[in-house]
């Protein structure tokens, strides 16, 4: 089989940096999309899903560094371990606001913490082809995941329905900021694999356990959310609910996830193809977490 890959787009290329953010919860309602808990808590399983993932992406890609040949993507991976680092602390800093409304992660976070820190942490491995083989399985496994990030990225970057049902700005903030990053360097973590591997095979087969993963993981996580809100008689998620609310928008379309599949899996994939540099980098220079951030880091200067 041929390992060929398409190129990069090399006016998507940009300089990543981590941005301090930080935000406020005091006003942000349980259901900060109005009158919808559905979309509110299939949205919230990123607070619970996200920070684990991204400090495992971060203990994974501190091991990739040696690997790294190329300064240029040396680079570009420090400023993605960065981001993600800043990520997983932002959506940390969910949880309290949480439990203060009643609804207490711990028995889904302790799932999640135990799908990225056991099944997928560091194994016991002689030094040589097993050890690397394993780390070679998570940067392709990573390089799927960030298919599907940077998906979600541009999709709550152009959710218009949410801002017309009238969702908390302080939250759209938060996802739309980590939205414009994941775009931002939606290309880092392929090219990561390309560089150090690059098999097709590989692609594919950790696509499909990437891709398994987060459909198991994000159901039980919605599922979660709507059986202990402590608002909802008899709080119930399917995927009906999830079907309905991509055509109204306020959720990702089926549709759009499914073609989503074979542009991933097409020998011609390249991630700098997908979404808008320009329109994450426009919206990350009108946030106001990230704004606070640089005027915080020049004061600081």
């Amino acid at each position: 089989m041929s390992n060929k890959q398409a190129g990069p787009v090399e006016s998507e290329r940009i300089a990543l940096k981590a941005r301090n953010v930080s935000f406020s919860w005091a006003d942000t309602p349980l259901h900060w999309v109005p009158g919808d808990p559905f979309t509110t808590h299939t949205i919230n399983v990123l607070h619970l899903l996200l920070p684990a993932g991204e400090r495992w992406f971060v203990h994974v890609y501190k091991q990739a560094l040696p690997l790294i040949r190329d300064e240029r993507l040396r680079e570009d991976v420090i400023g993605f371990i960065g981001q993600e680092a800043m990520h997983s602390q932002a959506h940390d800093e969910v949880l309290p606001h949480l439990r203060e409304q009643g609804l207490d992660p711990t028995p889904y976070t302790a799932q999640v913490d135990w799908f990225f820190e056991k099944l997928l942490g560091d194994r016991t491995l002689p030094p040589g082809r097993a050890r690397r083989w394993w780390l070679l399985e998570r940067i392709a496994l990573i390089a799927a995941i960030e298919h599907y990030t940077a998906f979600l990225g541009d999709w709550v970057l152009n959710a218009a329905e949410l801002d017309r049902r009238g969702a908390d700005p302080t939250m759209l903030d938060l996802l739309r900021w980590h939205g414009a990053e994941e775009v931002e360097h939606r290309s880092v973590a392929f090219d990561l694999f390309v560089h150090v591997d690059g098999d097709y095979r590989r692609r594919v087969r950790t696509w499909a356990l990437a891709f398994s993963a987060l459909l198991f993981l994000w159901q039980r996580g919605a599922r979660f959310f709507m059986e202990n809100d402590p608002t909802l008689v008899d709080g119930k998620a399917s995927f009906a609910e999830f079907y309905r609310s991509g055509r109204r928008g306020t959720l990702p379309a089926t549709g759009a996830l499914l073609k989503s599949i074979p542009r991933y899996l097409s020998r011609a994939y390249h991630p700098s193809q997908e979404a808008s540099t320009a329109q994450a980098v426009a919206y990350l220079a009108a946030s106001p977490a990230a704004l606070a951030a640089e005027q915080h880091e020049k004061e600081a200067s």
